[in-house]
């Protein structure tokens, strides 16, 4: 009969049985004779009755293993603890081995990617937060964080200094001169969206910053595709910005230390031909035809603005509708959705491919509007 089929006492029996014949391989050389006769007339006893199919046989001489092993394995001290303890370490090597070699999380801190993905986003309001209920939902499925912060006094801001909380949520502390503030917020976007920056005044009453910071969404990239095939033209891809000059140079402007990652739509292949007329964009001559160039192309439509040749005194490459670009080989093109708000490869080169560290596969959270396969 299959095992499937078995009785439950019979498969209980079993496992019962697999236990004790491990428990004897190990310690055979370690019981006295005599135990050791036991333990073995024990087990003969239960192989016996799984084969006669003999339930109380069974039952008895399972209840009697469970004794004798009990007293020729004394239990461990802290037995509980150690259990938890290994599972525990068992899931961080597990963590640690899917994030270094499979996928790993990334968030979305500026709007160059929008409306295809979301960075931090400040709205300013003049109405009170709502009620917690709705503060819990809201943060849950967009990732929303509401904030409400008056001045207590006539003050003046003399400094701005960006903190963590739990390594993970993003707080400034905003220091006037006579009080200090925290709030749930970058530094850049309590500048950008809420207008709070070094040398503002505040009367006593004054709203400082009112309204809601929506998180960027967060991602996993995928690092194993491009250890299989070469990048595709037109899938959202990250990168390390190490060696690229003029982000270097920017970083250290803005005193961080070490290179960041960026996260931008791969526009240029190697040895690719580009050009910007706006609102397309070409490749080789000829109009872009992947989905995401072409969603980004459409001109207005979802919240897409076409693509912008920038500014000739702030970027280098394609400036001007005639102006082309040929990607060097073993280089890579990058520019952001968000062609008018976008520090891309059109103002600091290409990217080299060792430098590329996957492909944006999946927002994972917020929930809304993003959530899903990255496209």
């Amino acid at each position: 009969m299959l095992s499937f089929f078995a009785p439950d006492y019979i498969k209980e029996a079993r496992l019962v049985l697999k236990n004790a014949s491990k428990l004897l391989h190990y310690k055979e050389d370690l019981l006295p004779e005599a135990r050791l006769a036991e333990f073995k007339g024990t087990i003969a006893r239960l192989e016996q009755g799984i084969q006669d199919r003999d339930r109380p046989a069974v039952e008895a001489a399972a209840q009697q293993l469970d004794k004798q092993w009990s007293q020729y394995l004394p239990p461990v001290s802290d037995a509980g603890w150690r259990e938890n303890c290994e599972v525990f370490l068992v899931a961080i090597v597990i963590a640690i081995g899917v994030r270094t070699y499979f996928l790993q999380p990334f968030t979305i801190p500026t709007g160059s990617m929008q409306p295809t993905l979301n960075g931090i986003i400040g709205t300013p309001t003049q109405e009170l937060p709502p009620n917690p209920v709705k503060q819990v939902i809201d943060f849950v499925m967009r990732g929303r964080n509401y904030i409400n912060v008056v001045a207590k006094s006539d003050d003046t801001v003399v400094a701005m200094v960006p903190g963590k909380m739990l390594f993970f949520f993003t707080l400034t502390d905003v220091q006037c001169s006579h009080s200090s503030y925290n709030i749930w917020a970058p530094v850049e976007t309590l500048g950008r969206d809420f207008h709070v920056l070094i040398g503002r005044q505040y009367s006593a009453g004054d709203v400082i910053a009112r309204g809601a910071i929506d998180a960027g969404d967060h991602v996993f990239v995928d690092k194993v595709s491009y250890n299989l095939h070469m990048p595709h033209r037109g899938e959202v891809f990250v990168f390390s910005t190490r060696d690229i000059r003029r982000i270097e140079e920017q970083l250290q402007k803005d005193r961080v230390e070490g290179s960041e990652f960026y996260i931008k739509r791969l526009a240029g292949l190697p040895l690719d031909t580009l050009r910007i007329d706006y609102p397309l964009f070409f490749v080789n001559g000829q109009e872009a035809q992947e989905f995401g160039l072409q969603r980004v192309m459409k001109d207005k439509a979802d919240g897409y603005g076409g693509y912008t040749n920038p500014n000739p005194a702030d970027a280098w490459y394609l400036t001007t509708p005639d102006a082309t670009y040929t990607v060097p080989a073993a280089h890579y093109f990058a520019m952001g959705d968000n062609s008018n708000n976008s520090f891309d490869s059109r103002y600091w080169g290409p990217v080299p491919q060792e430098n590329l560290m996957g492909r944006g596969l999946f927002v994972y959270w917020p929930f809304l509007p993003h959530w899903g396969f990255v496209r």
